[in-house]
Order: structure tokens, then sequence, then C-alpha cells
């Protein structure tokens, strides 16, 4: 059977992404330079990794650097398995409790992925959402839980793409003073929060970060009416019992890492 020849654009893009993860930024001629390819080659190579949100190009030195999309595509872990097997008895124990909607969202590009919802096992729900619903970052709790306690980096790289995107119209994009007065008191808080409005009632959406090291693995989020609870009791109410759940998931979280090596270990002795 014949080989497939290799797409040489592909490669050369892979190899200047290489390039760009051994080194914090580079210019065009130090990519070009290292990867043997004409300036204005590269320069097509890079500014087509930009227009896919891989790469961006630091107005303050005018150094391109890889965006947090790429850490995504290393990541190499099973998100399924672990919100079956860990988040979603800790969500479903929390909607029974609390009787609001629960969810649980993680980082998806450039938007919040819900991965687990109890919408639908829910008596008050407002609205029913399944697994699979795409929430933006700056404008619901989810969202702003991540941007608040994720690393500075990884919060640097998802500003600047929602800055160059079309697509994200929310004022907090475009004020940034406004934005980080928002994720500094989310910080001191300890949990964010974001209104919606609807025809009947608002909704009030409340969110805890589940931090593991300096990594937010995901938030634990409640949705309530706010005529039915208003958001001094809420806070009261909910907070704690979500605190204690994302508590929950993270200590599973690092148990089942923990045992993961001594499993492959036993596996591999036998």
């Amino acid at each position: 059977m014949e080989s497939t020849r290799p797409i040489r654009a592909l490669v050369r893009g892979l190899d200047a992404l290489t390039t760009l993860n051994q080194r914090n930024g580079a210019t065009v001629s130090e990519i070009a330079q290292q990867i043997r390819l004409p300036r204005t080659t590269t320069y097509r190579i890079l500014e087509t990794l930009t227009h896919a949100g891989y790469v961006y190009r630091d107005p303050a030195d005018d150094r391109y650097r890889l965006t947090i999309l790429v850490h995504r595509l290393a990541d190499g872990f099973d998100d399924d398995a672990w919100v079956t097997q860990i988040a979603r008895p800790c969500i479903d124990e929390l909607g029974k409790e609390v009787m609001w909607p629960v969810a649980f969202a993680s980082l998806s590009g450039t938007q919040m992925l819900v991965r687990e919802t109890t919408d639908h096992r829910s008596p008050l729900a407002i609205e029913r959402f399944s697994p699979g619903v795409r929430l933006p970052l700056l404008t619901t709790a989810a969202g702003r839980a991540h941007l608040a306690f994720c690393p500075a980096e990884q919060r640097e790289s998802l500003l600047e793409i929602l800055r160059r995107s079309t697509n994200e119209v929310d004022k907090l994009a475009h004020n940034r003073a406004e934005l980080e007065k928002t994720l500094e008191d989310t910080r001191e808080k300890g949990y964010a929060s974001a209104v919606h409005t609807k025809r009947v009632s608002d909704e009030i959406s409340m969110a805890v970060p589940v931090v593991v090291g300096d990594r937010v693995l995901a938030a634990v989020v409640v949705r309530f009416a706010e005529t039915a609870v208003p958001f001094k009791i809420a806070v009261e109410r909910f907070i704690p019992k979500l605190r204690e759940a994302a508590q929950r998931i993270k200590q599973t979280f690092i148990e089942q890492q923990l045992n993961q090596p001594r499993s492959r270990s036993k596996a591999q002795a036998l």
C-alpha cells in the first residue's frame, strides 16, 4: 500500500508551534531561522495560526505567543470519564439538597461547556438545559469563576482571543478596568455570580471553582429565580453547599490521580 505524502503546510505549522512552545514568545525572524523557512512564509504560517486562535501577537513586544487552545490540545485528559465518575454523584446530591438546578461546567476553547446538569431532575428549573450547552466566559458565573481563579497567563490568553473575536460583544471585553474589578471581587468572595434577565423573574447564577494546584478543573453552578430567593439569602444558603461539593470533587480527583500510577504498576506486574 502506497504511503500518504505528508502535507507540507501542516508540518510547517506544527514546526512553528513547537518552536513557540520552547520559547516565551518569538519574532517572525527567530521562528523563520529556527524552522528554516523564508520570513514571508513564516509570517503567513503565524498569521494562519493566529486566525485559528492558537497563537497571538503581543503588541507590547511584537512577539508571537501560544494561546490556551494549544494547552487544551496537549491536555490529554479524559473529561467525560472523570465527569461521570466523580462529578455526577456530587452534582446529583447537591441538586437534591437545594432543589434548584445545579450544573458542572469546564473550559472548552473560549467558552464554558456544561458537562453535567440536574436541570431535567429539578422541579424549580426556569429553563432546562442539557449537557453540551456552551456558556460565554464574561457574562456567566461559571465563566467568571474560571477567569478569576485560573493562572494569569491563561487568563490573558483567553481575554486576548475574546478581544479579537467578532462574536464577543459584551462590554466587559472592551472595559478592562470593570472586568478586573469583577474578577477581583470574585476572588475576594470565593465565588462568582451573574444575573440573567428573564420574562417573569431575573435568574441568578452562582459558581464556585474546583481548583487543584494552579489549575481550574471546572465550576459548580446553581441557578435560581431572584424573586424566590433573595441574593443575600442565596449566598448564605447555597455558597457553603457549592463549596462542599467543589471540595468533594477536588478531593476525589486528587485521590484518583494518586491511585492511577499504582494501578498501572499492578497491571504491568500481572
